[in-house]
């Protein structure tokens, strides 16, 4: 039994090496195609390593006997968000093609809606296969405002940042930690970041009217966080009543 184990883990662990062999491929196909700087190859290069690197931490951790198809979805996702992020890092020194830019990024966008439901369907829904998903939409929109950053002053990199201020918050203040129930308006603010930041990236209207975008993405995410934060705060401020109940309902939300 043990060594079936260690061979699962060892198939597991080479789906992250082949993400990682699939992501320089896609740098090499960038640099032939629009002859990508060192920027954006170190950028990409470094992108490629560390994904690779916690990915295979975080599963070694959880002990996945399969990898599974949505973790597969979340993984080519993030591979084009590493060629998104290198085009990101190579325009400080030349904008990279609108074409290119825009192709990348919304095809990760739509298949941020994909994974979810492969899992569902497939019954493979796991803690690190969410964990995952959520890191690469939340990296997505760093990158995506450190684009828009560029065009419309450092107050776009909020829409980005604020995601990692909330955890970074949490480690203070560990009652916002505590679960959220769900919410179909925190999905649909989450979901719209990612396509207003790039309509405004797209830069297709007039500049007035990127920078209405962009401001209604960061109001919107604003108003969600606000509210979640809210919500926290009163909760952990409830104190339970003084009546004996089985623990799994004092959880229970």
């Amino acid at each position: 039994m043990a060594l079936n184990n260690s061979y699962d883990a060892r198939l597991v662990q080479q789906e992250t090496a082949v993400g990682a062999g699939v992501q320089v491929l896609l740098l090499a196909l960038l640099g032939a195609a629009i002859g990508m700087g060192p920027a954006g190859w170190l950028t990409g290069l470094a992108f490629a390593i560390a994904t690779w690197a916690v990915l295979s931490r975080a599963l070694h951790r959880s002990r996945l006997r399969s990898f599974g198809a949505a973790n597969r979805v979340t993984l080519g996702r993030a591979i084009l968000v590493g060629g998104v992020t290198a085009l990101v890092a190579d325009s400080f020194q030349d904008s990279p093609p609108v074409t290119l830019f825009v192709g990348l990024t919304a095809v990760a966008l739509i298949l941020d809606g994909v994974d979810g439901k492969v899992a569902r369907r497939t019954g493979t829904s796991t803690p690190l296969g969410a964990r995952f998903d959520m890191e690469v939409d939340a990296f997505l929109i760093l990158v995506l405002s450190v684009y828009v950053s560029m065009a419309m002053g450092p107050w776009v990199l909020l829409i980005g940042g604020m995601r990692y201020v909330f955890v970074a918050a949490a480690r203070v203040w560990p009652w916002l930690n505590a679960a959220l129930p769900p919410s179909t308006a925190r999905k649909t603010v989450a979901a719209l970041q990612g396509v207003l930041l790039l309509v405004a990236a797209a830069n297709l209207l007039p500049h007035p009217v990127n920078v209405g975008v962009t401001a209604l993405a960061l109001g919107l995410l604003v108003w969600s966080f606000g509210r979640d934060v809210l919500w926290l705060w009163r909760n952990s401020r409830v104190r339970p009543a003084p009546v004996e109940r089985p623990a799994r309902e004092l959880v229970a939300r």
